[in-house]
């Protein structure tokens, strides 16, 4: 694995996802965006570690549909850490939630930026 950060959104893998489809990547992006919304609100680390851990999950396949790599990273953890047979500690279910809202506030803007880029242009822009 490369030591590059991951980007917070990769607008090629969408433009791939969606056949280049302007309206269905703006869909796309819009239901990403209530998804982290919804999911975003179920992480808490004083729940049962099967809740944050779905709710990590859930938020893993959102973030892969737009290409936002490292949430899906971040999200994966989280996910494996809560599936665990070893019960968490609030704590160690804290800073995994935590690496997760920490990326999903970057996901989301490139996405608002990126749905707004695609509303005006009407096309997805060479790279």
């Amino acid at each position: 694995m490369s030591d590059e950060p991951l980007p917070a959104l990769d607008a090629e893998h969408l433009s791939a996802m969606t056949g280049a489809d302007v309206s269905l990547a703006i869909e796309v992006i819009d239901i990403f965006r209530q998804q982290t919304e919804l999911w975003g609100r179920l992480l808490d680390a004083s729940k049962p570690q099967n809740e944050w851990a779905d709710a990590a999950h859930s938020l893993k396949g959102s973030a892969l549909s737009v290409g936002a790599q490292h949430l899906a990273e971040v999200c994966a953890q989280a996910e494996k850490l809560g599936r665990s047979d070893v019960q968490v500690t609030v704590t160690q279910a804290a800073v995994a939630i935590s690496s997760i809202k920490d990326a999903i506030g970057p996901a989301v803007e490139a996405a608002a930026r990126l749905a707004h880029q695609l509303s005006v242009s009407g096309r997805f822009s060479a790279s």
